[in-house]
């Protein structure tokens, strides 16, 4: 009989849509974690009936029911990080706020809130419920459409993203990062991405905020299904790991460029971003 050798990585939860092409959602969570080394478990908000060429249909789960999964979560694991993904309706917004709140560990929010087409995901009911999941967060990483929707006012270029994230720091939240993919590629040159990080710790020559921009190459290509998912998943993985959260974004964020380089061709839509390429050194 060979000998028992387990591993003991640290643990991070995982709380969003599952999507049933694979390439985002609870799906591209664990796949983000995994590549990390770290241990991921998962409450599921909704199901989905998606492909690459779109969603079909969306089933939100009772948010009772997503009480109970995190419930057995907690009482088993030592969680070190929690991220939140695509919620659905204000009743599992507002469970999961509750959930957390006594959460002694990062917290990334990744506000799904606004499709790749532009189309609003959630009532105005269930985005008004964000507010309070926001003042919570460790990490709030919405793109430009959603911090648009969370601070009321258009993000379009990096100087309105620096806006909002100093905006999302005052509600609460220790530190934003707006995305820069969605932002006017004339306001930032065609070839490149402008992520911008805003966090609560102060600026010892400003006294405000601190911020910090992170210039990535553009890659020519529409398959970036789940690009959003990944990261978020990429930075509470490294928070669990107890990397700053400076570091954990700085990392994530230029990884995410070989994922989408690397990502999958597959179905007859726009492919996904490759997840499993996350974390290699």
């Amino acid at each position: 009989m060979s000998e028992y050798d387990p591993v003991d990585p640290p643990v991070a939860l995982t709380v969003a849509g599952s999507d049933s092409g694979g390439g985002a959602g609870v799906q591209a969570d664990l796949t983000a974690m995994r590549a990390h080394g770290v241990f991921g478990a998962s409450v599921v908000t909704a199901t989905t009936a998606q492909n690459t060429r779109g969603v079909e249909d969306v089933n939100p789960l009772p948010a009772d029911h997503v009480a109970s999964q995190y419930a057995a979560v907690a009482d088993d694991f030592d969680v070190a990080a929690v991220k939140t993904g695509m919620l659905a309706t204000a009743e599992v917004v507002e469970t999961v706020t509750e959930l957390v709140a006594d959460f002694d560990a990062p917290l990334v929010v990744d506000p799904v809130m606004v499709a790749a087409t532009g189309d609003r995901l959630l009532s105005p009911a269930a985005e008004d419920a964000y507010e309070d999941l926001v003042a919570a967060a460790t990490l709030v990483t919405p793109n430009a459409d959603e911090a648009a929707v969370l601070t009321g006012n258009p993000v379009e270029t990096p100087a309105d993203a620096e806006a909002a994230g100093r905006e999302l720091v005052a509600l609460g939240a220790d530190a934003a990062l707006v995305k820069g993919g969605h932002l006017s590629e004339g306001a930032v040159g065609e070839d490149v991405v402008v992520d911008t990080l805003v966090r609560a710790e102060g600026d010892s020559e400003s006294g405000g905020p601190t911020v910090d921009r992170f210039e990535t190459p553009r890659i020519d290509t529409d398959a970036t299904h789940g690009s959003g998912c990944a990261l978020s998943s990429a930075i509470a993985a490294r928070l669990a790991r107890g990397e700053s959260v400076r570091g954990a974004v700085g990392a994530a964020v230029e990884e995410m460029t070989e994922a989408v380089r690397r990502g999958y061709d597959v179905g007859e839509g726009p492919g996904a971003v490759n997840p499993t390429v996350l974390g290699e050194e």
